[in-house]
């Protein structure tokens, strides 16, 4: 049976995707899958493409199930699952046991944190326009995790030294690639931002569509993890910390428009010479993955 996916993006835009069509069949002429299609749409170039193996893994998806509504329906758009019709018979069985269990929790909880269990499938059909935004909830969800195995490192450490993210648009750190990341690892928190390791701050991304990314995605571990992992990626102090003048004077630090807590912009080593900053950004666009 096929399916036609519809997503409504912010900003009131329509996408949609149709399985009929044979632009968007594989080069084996086998259909897209929906993992490719979501990394596809415009907006979503931040996002990698999991491999299946690792969403089939339980393991992976530990505590996901209480946290993302139509969960079964969600996991199986995502891995492209088609549903299964269930029966009166099953429906029944489905009430029934959700009651048993709802009773033994009840009666066994000692206070102590718990697995919740699986949510047990939506009884009868569910509209995939419902399931839609769960999927991607999910998949972002399941992206978080992806990030912080070894895979997910190398292949974001790939795209950071091709400046697949952008620059920092700070002038005085001479365009360093930077890396999107979340201040938060929860849901609906807030966007996706961009962090530069040259100034060590945050910036929103310039492209709108891209603010649409929620931060839970990347969360707040992966980046960190990645420059310790891979130390030849981080960049070396800079020599120059903006300074501001009036016809050539310092503003002291006690004016109230004066420069205040330079220092945190400080790094222990510092550049000798401008060439040796250029060619250190030379060596980080050209890193390779041992």
């Amino acid at each position: 049976m096929n399916r036609i996916f519809n997503t409504t993006r912010p900003d009131n835009v329509n996408l949609e995707y149709d399985e009929n069509d044979d632009s968007q069949s594989n080069s084996d002429g086998s259909l897209q899958s929906w993992i490719s299609w979501f990394c596809s749409l415009s907006g979503h170039e931040f996002y990698l493409e999991i491999p299946e193996e690792f969403i089939e893994d339980e393991f992976n998806l530990t505590g996901l199930s209480a946290l993302v509504p139509f969960y079964n329906e969600a996991l199986e758009m995502i891995l492209d699952i088609e549903p299964e019709e269930i029966s009166e018979d099953e429906q029944t069985d489905n009430k029934e046991q959700k009651i048993d269990t709802e009773q033994v929790a009840e009666e066994e909880d000692d206070g102590f944190w718990k697995e919740t269990p699986r949510q047990s499938r939506q009884i009868g059909w569910v509209d995939p326009n419902i399931v839609e935004p769960y999927a991607a909830m999910l998949y972002g969800l399941i992206h978080q995790r992806y990030l912080v195995t070894r895979n997910g490192l190398r292949s974001m450490a790939e795209r950071f030294s091709n400046e697949q993210f952008g620059v920092c648009p700070r002038v005085y750190c001479y365009k360093c690639p930077v890396i999107p990341c979340g201040r938060y690892d929860e849901v609906a928190k807030e966007s996706v931002r961009l962090y530069c390791p040259s100034c060590l701050d945050l910036y929103c991304p310039p492209n709108p569509m891209l603010q649409n990314i929620d931060g839970s995605h990347f969360g707040t571990t992966y980046a960190h993890l990645m420059f310790e992992t891979y130390a030849e990626l981080f960049p070396k102090p800079k020599p120059h910390i903006y300074q501001p003048r009036i016809f050539g004077f310092r503003v002291n630090e006690s004016s109230r428009t004066g420069p205040k807590m330079q220092w945190l912009r400080m790094r222990p080593e510092e550049f000798t010479d401008q060439d040796d900053v250029e060619e250190d950004f030379g060596k980080v666009n050209q890193w390779q993955p041992a």
